[in-house]
């Protein structure tokens, strides 16, 4: 083994490890050689810890979070922070102790508290990033001495994103642990507060809010921020104060270890060091010149994932002391190379309150500047070394380096010292002054003198753990000279602008000497503009806004500075008050929500809001989805080979260097399909694998299989593929200027007559517009993933997948591999988050992988990393409307004649339907008595659009907002006003010809408008932007109406298998799919209603075709109707059957009677079915009734923006919808 041999090349005497271990859970294991290579989370993964998950594979979505636990010998205690599991190499965490989800709780034997309570405070929903949130808290907790704060723990979760829940029940759900209640790892009872009070998740304070919800069967409950917790909290189903017991505490042999030198090896040669002195670090790099430095891995790990790159060595240096000092100085702060940026966070926020103000001025930017850096994950392994030397050109401490004067010392492999100013070590793009036999040895930040301040900027497009569109980083120091106030130091430099961070060179000779008063701001703004030059075409794109912000953040910082000499100086001019807004720091406050709801309930379970079934399995990790599938012994893993052009020919494919990379099986193209290589969900109009033409970037054109995951991935890299290039369409102005359309897509909808109001002159106003509406990536947290293999020979074909869609995935693989349906088998458990996108853009899939399953007839898995998966699997539709509106003066719409086209890419998939909705929704909820709307499809070489939430609604009432602004402009009113006056009513007819029955539109309005005080918060908004110059509020509200139905009659049919077993216990398998919406437990609700027995009694276990067939995709928000009728069906056709024997005498119990009825030989198994009543539209006449019914919705919201750099948050929000009765209002909320 590489680390049990000594190098004679390396220091004699150097202490060199026996064995690689690392403790897991509280187990020990040891780490073999030849995994230099691999993450944390693929050797987690791969020992059966599922838990863990892979959602991005750059630390940027936080669902592989552990918490790793080392001691150090300086503190003499344990440390325990959270990391990512996919950035960190596996040896880095040798000699520690990883603690993944698993080894805090499980269903079996007891939740932990922070499990127990995300649970059930209805935080998890699909479940895929719920461990992730586990171990971010946990690791808070287990590292805090006292209780956190609020803001501590929001922040300790700003690495881990949810694409469910809003995060709202999951702050909710961890706020009891926030300063006021520490109870959690005490030896008092949980539940020991005085008088039992229930511990509010919002305050950490007792309160009485939810002791009542069960008490009524009709209870209108309004929980003031706590969540939906319906009963006092016990932690546990064990009591949770025994889990003082139950941590897993740090291995003894790990406090006796010392850290040794390692040496280690791991595929393609790759060799990993883990040196412990600097002088080891040195004779490395002395043999290595282009070896890398790691500490967190936070760039390198991407680069090799990601870009492909290869190193010959990877020297670990976060052991080295000389590179992990802190030293306070006289004059500034010693800060070693190696340091971790959450590390210095803290050292910079203990100066503060140590040194003198005047002195830290940088350290406070420092700090300020670290908390949006990333999230805890990365920030607690990143380095300040690895930051500087990646020379990101965005990078957002670099910029503050230079402008505060830091000096970098460098030392070479023969130990000579450098010292260089920060200003003068970026070069170029990710090039710095290192040659390659020298490393960066620490950084040396002086402390400010009096009167010299630096101030930080960062603008990204949201707040927390994004990377920057532009920064900076702004020094000044003034003097008093004759009276006045003079700049006799400056720098001002920015990142975002350039290749590297760029320092402001004339904008800073024109500031020295110069009086810091309005006319220096006037003419260093006007210097500033020639000197950060961006050209149009700078990589990056938004190029009028980054060069706005140059100017916005200066401007900022002379406000700032001027502010900060009031009361130090009467000479200077202050800061008006209507101009503070400009320098106060964004002050967003905790996340507080409440709901309310009425709650009706029927029967045992039906409109209880019941957690999810699930929620128990999610938040310990055990819940398991497609990717955690064990893999069989002869299992192979497939790797897509994607095209790399927009539209082209293909002229040759060589995959003869793929065919000798290691562990390479198999490469299979559109000549080893089978059956048909030509699919689509509703026309055939794509190919599975391209054959002459590629049609888009990311069309797969065939599959490679190998051994391992990342052996497919590096020998599909390795097929050369060579194209002659053919225009391209990128964009719907590009389709509409040459004609590109999917055929048979044009679609008209008529009322009344535009063209006659239009020339009568009854229209005292005629507007005319186009609104784009943008796409979306659906970012589902867990990529799209398949396991297929064969039975008997390849005579059957089973999967496991992730969709939405079973139906399609058996579909699919029955067409393409010519077997008939009824030989192919779609099994889906759960799905983490689908959101459309797993509808039909799954499907293909499926069938590529099935293609190598059946040739080699062995199992094959395909799951998509999340770059690839974003690239080939399409999102929303992008919209173009063209709109001609006709009005009266007091706001009452009389005409609208409108255009609508969609971006569909290179295939039909479900366009056509997609505007089909959108053309329905085209008139929101207004009265519209003359409309013509025509829609067409547009043909792109982007890759199929598809599915997405709303399904072109969302999209066809936008544009509709967009006019109705318009009309608000012009007529001087409020778009409130506007939109009221033209409210539809009962019994309006709509444009496609339906009445409009049971509306609740305006009830809701009022209601909403009540609720948040509309008028009020109107005058309180005018009344902030008169005081405020720089930063201003808005209000609005608006309303919605959504059609319940697939818009294609017969996808609204639903089956259900519901079986009865002689203890009692009901297992249901329906057609729909759990992906975090709760369809299983409404479901199972339905069921333990109809029978009247405990929720706890019904199973849902999985969705599968041979289970029950031909199931509509779980889609069009009408699941829960369909399936939940299908169920009801199929339970009174049991309890029919039933009725006789329950007749005869009184039963004790469901059990007692379901024995007497399996003895006297009652079928106790029903297949259930349900199709929607009334419901149809017919195209060729423009008329019918498409949708069963309708749903109201209006929301009100206030916002606020940074008018100099476009930073906004939403202040308060308000959702007013009406759902009808809700079968679990709580899991409806969450939706």
């Amino acid at each position: 083994m590489g680390s049990l041999k000594q190098d004679d090349e390396l220091e004699n005497g150097m202490e060199e490890s026996k064995e690689a271990i690392l403790y897991v859970n509280g187990v020990r294991r040891v780490l073999p050689d030849g995994l230099a290579h691999m993450t944390l989370l693929e050797y987690l993964r791969g020992a059966g810890l599922t838990g863990t998950k892979l959602g991005c594979g750059e630390g940027g979505c936080g669902a592989c979070t552990v918490m790793v636990s080392c001691f150090d010998k300086n503190l003499k205690k344990c440390l325990h922070y959270a990391i990512n599991a996919c950035l960190a190499p596996l040896y880095s965490v040798e000699g520690m102790h990883v603690i993944t989800v698993e080894g805090i709780g499980n269903h079996r034997h007891g939740l932990h508290p922070v499990q127990e309570l995300l649970a059930r405070s209805h935080g998890s929903q699909c479940g895929f990033c719920t461990p992730g949130f586990i171990m971010s808290m946990y690791a808070l907790l287990r590292s805090s001495q006292t209780p956190p704060c609020e803001e501590q723990i929001e922040e300790s979760l700003a690495g881990n994103l949810c694409r469910c829940t809003g995060y709202r029940p999951i702050v909710d759900a961890f706020r009891v642990f926030a300063k006021t209640n520490d109870k959690v790892y005490s030896n008092a009872p949980l539940n020991s507060t005085q008088s039992s009070e229930f511990v509010c998740p919002s305050t950490g304070k007792p309160c009485f809010c939810v002791s009542k919800t069960f008490s009524k069967e009709k209870n209108c409950g309004q929980e003031p921020a706590c969540g939906n917790c319906y009963e006092p909290i016990s932690y546990s189903e064990i009591d949770g104060s025994k889990y003082i017991e139950k941590e897993l505490i740090f291995p003894p042999e790990l406090l006796l270890r010392k850290s040794t030198y390692l040496s280690l090896s791991g595929f393609g040669g790759l060799k990993w060091y883990r040196p412990i002195r600097l002088q080891q670090v040195l004779d490395l790099k002395a043999r290595y010149p282009d070896a890398k430095l790691v500490i967190g891995n936070t760039e390198i790990g991407i680069e090799m994932r990601l870009k492909g790159l290869q190193y010959q060595a990877l020297i670990c240096v976060a052991f080295v002391p000389e590179l992990n000092k802190l030293n306070l100085k006289e004059d500034g702060l010693e800060i070693g190379a190696a340091v971790k940026l959450a590390e210095l966070q803290k050292a910079f926020r203990k100066v503060v309150k140590e040194r003198a103000a005047y002195e830290t001025s940088s350290c406070n930017a420092f700090i300020e500047q670290i908390k949006w850096f990333a999230g805890t994950q990365i920030k607690n392994v990143a380095s300040v070394g690895g930051n500087i030397c990646t020379a990101s050109p965005i990078s957002d401490l670099n910029p503050l380096w230079m402008a505060a004067g830091a000096k970098f010392e460098i030392i070479d492999c023969k130990g000579n010292i450098r010292t260089i100013a920060a200003e003068n070590f970026f070069l170029g793009y990710r090039k710095v002054d290192l040659a390659s036999n020298e490393i960066l040895l620490s950084v040396f930040l002086p402390w400010t003198r009096p009167f010299e301040f630096v101030k930080e900027f960062k603008q990204a497009h949201r707040r927390d753990d994004d990377i920057a569109l532009v920064n900076a980083g702004m020094r000044v120091c003034l003097e008093e000279r004759n009276e006045k106030w003079v700049v006799s130091d400056a720098s001002i430099v920015y990142g975002g602008v350039a290749p590297f961070s760029l320092s402001a060179t004339k904008t800073k000779n024109y500031l020295i000497s110069k009086a810091w008063n309005r006319e220096l701001l006037q003419g260093a703004l006007e210097v500033l503009q020639k000197d950060i030059l961006l050209k149009e075409d700078a990589p990056g794109g938004m190029v009028e806004f980054r060069r706005s912000l140059t100017l916005s953040f200066f401007f900022k910082f002379f406000l700032w500075v001027s502010h900060q000499m009031e009361g130090k100086s009467s000479s200077l001019e202050g800061v008006p008050l209507t101009h503070l807004s400009a320098v106060q720091y964004l002050n967003r406050p905790s996340l507080i929500g409440s709901q309310d709801y009425d709650i009706v309930k029927q029967g045992t379970a039906v409109g209880s809001p019941e957690i999810h079934l699930s929620s128990r399995l999610q938040v310990t990790g055990e819940a398991e989805y497609t990717d955690d599938t064990p893999m069989p012994p002869d299992g192979l893993y497939g790797a897509l080979v994607l095209s790399q052009k927009a539209h082209a020919r293909i002229l040759s494919i060589d995959d003869s260097e793929s065919q000798s990379s290691p562990g390479f099986v198999g490469i299979f193209f559109s000549k080893d399909v089978p059956g048909d290589n030509m699919i689509g969900p509703v026309v055939s109009d794509e190919e599975l694998f391209a054959t002459e033409f590629v049609t888009c970037v990311g069309q797969v054109i065939g599959v490679v299989v190998a051994d391992t995951h990342q052996h497919a991935k590096l020998a599909a890299r390795k097929v050369h593929v060579e194209y002659e290039e053919l225009p391209a369409i990128l964009s719907i102005q590009d389709a509409l200027k040459s004609n590109s359309f999917h055929p048979n897509t044009e679609k008209c909808l008529r009322k009344g007559d535009v063209d006659l109001c239009f020339q009568s002159g009854e229209c005292d106003h005629i507007i005319e517009g186009e609104v784009q509406v943008g796409g979306q990536e659906h970012f589902y947290l867990e990529p799209q993933s398949s396991l297929v293999w064969t039975l008997d020979g390849g005579n059957e074909v089973h999967m496991i997948s992730s969709t939405q869609a079973p139906q399609k995935h058996q579909k699919y693989v029955s067409h393409v591999l010519g077997l008939p349906m009824s030989k192919v088998v779609c099994k889906t458990k759960r799905i983490g988050g689908g959101f459309g996108g797993k509808e039909t853009r799954s499907a293909f899939l499926a069938a590529v992988a099935c293609i190598p399953s059946y040739h080699l007839n062995r199992p094959v898995k395909i799951t998509l990393d999340r770059d690839v998966d974003m690239m080939i699997t399409g999102q929303r539709h992008s919209f173009l409307g063209k709109y001609k509106v006709g009005f009266k003066n007091d706001g009452k719409v009389l005409a609208l004649d409108l255009e609508i086209y969609n971006n569909a890419g290179n295939s039909l998939d479900l366009s056509l339907a997609v505007l089909e909705r959108a053309m329905f929704h085209s008139d929101n909820v207004y009265e519209i008595p003359n409309m013509k709307i025509n829609g067409q499809v547009c043909f792109t070489n982007f890759p199929s659009n598809t599915a997405f939430r709303g399904f072109g609604g969302p999209q066809g009432m936008l544009i509709a907002e967009n006019w109705i602004q318009r009309m608000a402009m012009k007529l001087k009113k409020s778009p409130e006003e506007i939109r009221e006056i033209n409210f539809l009513h009962e019994g309006s007819v709509l444009h496609f010809g339906q009445q409009i029955k049971h509306c609740t539109l305006q009830r809701l309005w009022n209601e909403l408008k009540s609720s948040c005080d509309f008028l009020k918060a109107q005058k309180d908004v005018e009344q902030f932007n008169i005081q405020n110059r720089w930063k201003k509020r808005g209000v609005a509200m608006v309303p919605t109406k959504f059609g319940i139905s697939f818009t294609t009659k017969f996808m609204n049919q639903a089956g259900a298998l519901v079986q009865v077993y002689t203890d009692g216990t009901v297992l249901v398998t329906h057609g729909g799919v759990e992906m975090g919406q709760g369809l299983h437990t409404k479901v199972a609700q339905v069921a333990a209603s109809s029978f009247n027995i405990p929720l706890s009694s019904v199973f849902i276990s999985e969705t599968s075709t041979d289970k029950v067939p031909n199931a509509s995709p779980t889609a069009a928000s009408a699941s829960s109707d369909l399936y939940g009728a299908a169920v009801f069906d199929a339970c009174e056709q049991i309890k029919s059957r039933m009725e006789p024997i329950a007749s005869k005498r009184n039963f004790s119990s469901f059990a007692e009677l379901v024995m007497a009825c399996f003895l006297e030989r009652v079928d106790l198994s029903a297949h259930g079915f349900y199709a929607t009543p009334d419901i149809g539209f017919d195209w060729k006449t423009g008329k019918g009734n498409p949708f069963r019914y309708f749903t109201y919705g209006a929301a009100f919201a206030e916002v606020e923006i940074d008018t100099l750099t476009g930073d906004f948050h939403t202040r308060a929000a308000n959702i007013f919808l009406d759902l009808g009765y809700s079968l679990n209002p709580a899991i409806d909320v969450g939706q």
